[in-house]
């Protein structure tokens, strides 16, 4: 009788206790690959390579769903603002909120949708097919010639697919402001020049920069320590993109909460 309550009380405390020992295998995982990221050799090829992968070949997407989002919240900000006579701050409230949420969220978001999800399919794949194991035997450190360039390549790269993602954003809303509702361009640019502060532009990108580390992070630790074949590769695969996506939001609200009252 005395088993019951224990075997009730640890089904209870199985999700917490596996959440748990997730994160913290991703925080043990992420310390040894910055510890191995200072010390030689440098892989510059692997995180140059790691680079091109995570942010050039990530640029159409960015492009595509940047420009599509600036226009779209212009033609919402016009709309709702031209009731209250105010449309003519269209221009700042798109830079603003742009710079801030949703260039680093969405762009975060969609790297995450195409490097992450690959990043961790790639690892498991090399996982169950024994080629880290391979490594260890040759003594080359795993955690060194795979997790460190793509870590440095995610800090770096998605601050700058942030900044490409509000600049087409921008342009995206300018031209359905302007060009297709009839809003002045002075008037438009004048207000981003007059309301858009620097700190505006360095909180999505110590935003982005965050976000690449807890992408980087969780993706790579999923894909690292996949088990089970081809369906434990999927499995992990589809846990890194959700995992990194609920990781984004939330921390993109405790980050908004530091910088804001700062």
């Amino acid at each position: 009788m005395a088993s019951q309550p224990t075997s009730l009380a640890a089904r209870l405390f199985a999700p917490a206790a596996a959440a748990l020992e997730a994160i913290g295998s991703v925080v043990q995982l992420t310390v040894d690959t910055l510890r191995w990221m200072v010390r030689p050799p440098y892989r510059v090829g692997e995180a140059l390579n790691a680079m091109e992968f995570m942010g050039v070949q990530s640029l159409f997407i960015i492009l595509l769903t940047g420009t599509c989002s600036g226009m779209v919240f212009a033609l919402q900000s016009v709309n709702s603002l031209r009731e209250f006579g105010a449309e003519g701050v269209v221009g700042s409230v798109v830079a603003i909120s742009l710079t801030r949420e949703i260039s680093p969220v969405f762009s975060a978001l969609m790297i995450t949708a195409r490097a992450g999800s690959a990043t961790a399919a790639e690892l498991g794949n090399m996982r169950v097919t024994e080629q880290i194991d391979a490594l260890t035997t040759m003594a080359v450190s795993p955690v060194q010639y795979l997790l460190s360039p793509r870590l440095l390549a995610g800090v770096v790269m998605f601050p700058l697919l942030c900044i490409v993602y509000s600049s087409v954003g921008m342009l995206g809303a300018w031209f359905v402001a302007v060009k297709g509702l009839g809003i002045d361009p002075g008037i438009f640019i004048a207000n981003i020049e007059d309301y858009m502060q620097p700190s505006d532009f360095w909180m999505g990108e110590i935003k982005s920069a965050c976000f690449g580390f807890l992408v980087t992070s969780i993706c790579a630790r999923q894909g690292f320590f996949a088990s089970g074949g081809a369906r434990g590769v999927g499995q992990a695969t589809t846990r890194a993109v959700v995992h990194s996506a609920v990781a984004i939001l939330v921390a993109n609200y405790i980050i908004t909460s530091v910088l804001t009252d700062i």
